[in-house]
C-alpha cells in the first residue's frame, strides 16, 4: 500500500499532465513542467527572439503568462479544478533572448476554496526576473480529470 505522501505526489502528476496536455498556450511558448508537487510547481521557458518588445527585452506579459501557468499547475496540483481569481506581478529585472526562465509556484495559504500562491522566476544564473502572486478560486469537489474530445 502506498503511503499518504506518495499518494499526494502521484496525484499532482496526473494533474499536473491532465492539465498540460491540452494547455496549447503554454505549449506554443514553449513550456516545460520540470517539478511537481503537492501544492508547487516549476516551469521553465527559454526567452526566444518573438518573445522580445521593442526594447530588445522580454514582453512582460509573457513573463506573466509563465508565471501564472506555474501557478495554474500548483493550485491543481491536489486533483480539486482550481481557476485564477486575481494574479499580479512585480517585475524586478529584465530577461533577455536566450535565457531559460524557471517559475517556482508553491501555496502560501489555503482556506475554504481559496488558495494564496507565490511564483518565483528567475533566469538560468538564479537572478530573480519578477515576483508574481496570484489568489485561486476552486471550483468545487469535482477532480481533475483528463479532457477527451467529443
Amino acid at each position: 500500500m502506498a503511503s499518504p505522501d506518495a499518494d499526494r505526489q502521484a496525484l499532482a502528476e496526473r494533474s499536473a499532465r491532465a492539465l498540460f496536455e491540452p494547455d496549447r498556450a503554454s505549449q506554443s511558448l514553449g513550456m516545460r513542467i520540470v517539478a511537481i508537487a503537492p501544492n508547487a510547481c516549476s516551469v521553465t521557458m527559454t526567452v526566444r527572439a518573438d518573445m522580445t518588445n521593442g526594447h530588445g527585452i522580454c514582453h512582460g506579459g509573457l513573463i506573466f503568462t509563465l508565471a501564472d501557468s506555474a501557478f495554474a499547475f500548483a493550485c491543481n496540483s491536489a486533483g480539486r479544478p482550481a481557476v485564477a481569481a486575481t494574479g499580479s506581478i512585480d517585475f524586478l529585472a529584465p530577461a533577455r533572448e536566450g535565457d531559460v526562465l524557471t517559475a517556482s509556484a508553491h501555496e502560501l495559504w489555503s482556506g475554504g476554496r481559496s488558495g494564496l500562491y507565490e511564483v518565483t522566476i528567475v533566469n538560468q544564473h538564479g537572478a530573480r526576473i519578477a515576483l508574481f502572486r496570484g489568489r485561486s478560486h476552486r471550483l468545487g469537489d469535482r477532480t481533475v480529470e483528463p479532457r477527451t474530445e467529443p
